[in-house]
């Protein structure tokens, strides 16, 4: 079936996908296709609101999405090798993972239920510390299991299968206890200084004195 015999809503989702790289479904294509209708009937430089309100994917195996190839051709690649922060084949430049931590230099992956997770919470209350947590059991990371490759990508890295981990400024701080550790020696202060993290200081506190009452303490060498 050619795209030109196709229905207008039809034909508006399967351009929108080719030549906008917008992924909707034929709702969509028919809320584009009325808006296109209306803008030959109104006065030039007319504002046109036009919402789409459905995506694709229940299309994929129809006639809509027949004539475009699941895999990237190469034209598709070098359009993406040209822009630095949508490449597929690599990791986002360093320039750019630098300005990330500089607007958010401490950042927790962590578990919403986990109480090493919420000792860590109450250590950065209690020092007033501004931080992003990224919860990877919570709704927003369930959807294709972000959560889960996400916490692949971070054993790889850090080394450690646990949650949380903890970075500050883009360099790894470490777990629950890794952190309390850093915390009485004074590198975690440290740290947040050379990130310019402002902070209490808040001489005295133990941090382990908040992790939950039910655990043993354990002895040290």
């Amino acid at each position: 079936m050619r795209m030109a015999s196709l229905h207008p809503a039809t034909r508006c989702s399967g351009r929108l996908a080719r030549e906008e790289g917008i992924f909707a479904g034929i709702s969509s294509g028919a809320t584009l296709a009325g808006a296109l209708q209306l803008a030959r009937r109104v006065p030039p430089g007319t504002n046109i609101l036009c919402m789409l309100p459905d995506t694709g994917e229940r299309y994929l195996s129809t006639q809509l999405f027949a004539d475009i190839e699941a895999d990237m051709d190469e034209a598709e690649l070098e359009i993406s090798r040209s822009t630095p922060l949508c490449r597929f084949e690599a990791p986002p430049p360093a320039a750019a993972a630098a300005a990330a931590a500089r607007e958010q230099p401490v950042v927790m992956f962590a578990l919403e239920w986990c109480e090493f997770c919420w000792s860590v919470r109450k250590l950065f209350a209690q020092l007033g510390i501004e931080y992003r947590s990224i919860d990877l059991d919570s709704v927003a990371y369930q959807e294709g299991d972000r959560g889960g490759k996400i916490r692949v990508v971070l054993r790889e890295q850090t080394g450690s299968p646990t949650i949380p981990q903890i970075f500050i400024g883009g360099r790894h701080v470490g777990g629950c206890t890794d952190a309390f550790d850093a915390f009485k020696s004074g590198a975690l202060q440290a740290l947040l200084r050379e990130a310019g993290v402002a902070f209490n200081e808040r001489p005295g506190l133990d941090p382990y004195s908040l992790l939950p009452q039910w655990l043993h303490p354990r002895k040290r060498a």
